[in-house]
């Protein structure tokens, strides 16, 4: 990040800014032959950095996924653990709302 985003504040407080003002929706789909599909929307970031959490989060939960249009998509239903796993990641539990 520039330091021009953040008025000369430091790269880490920067980013935990840029985490506190994300609204992150957790949900889970329904595909084909009944396959559940957790879906996490809202974080913002450029496609490499959504690859690298889709990465940690499919490592930590077993599970396979991938990014697709700005949301992170993962196999099986991991809306609990996900939101706790993105708690660990910095971002604030009250940003992050697990759609039923």
């Amino acid at each position: 990040m520039s330091d021009n985003l953040c008025g000369g504040l430091p790269p880490e407080i920067c980013e935990q800014l840029n985490k506190e003002e994300q609204f992150i929706k957790i949900k889970v789909e329904k595909r084909r032959y009944g396959k559940e599909v957790t879906i996490i929307e809202g974080l913002s970031g450029s496609d490499v950095e959504l690859k690298k959490i889709a990465s940690e989060l499919k490592s930590k939960l077993a599970a396979g996924g991938t990014v697709k249009n700005g949301k992170i998509e993962l196999q099986g239903d991991h809306r609990e653990r996900v939101k706790e796993l993105l708690m660990k990641m910095g971002y604030p539990e009250s940003n992050i709302i697990i759609i039923e």
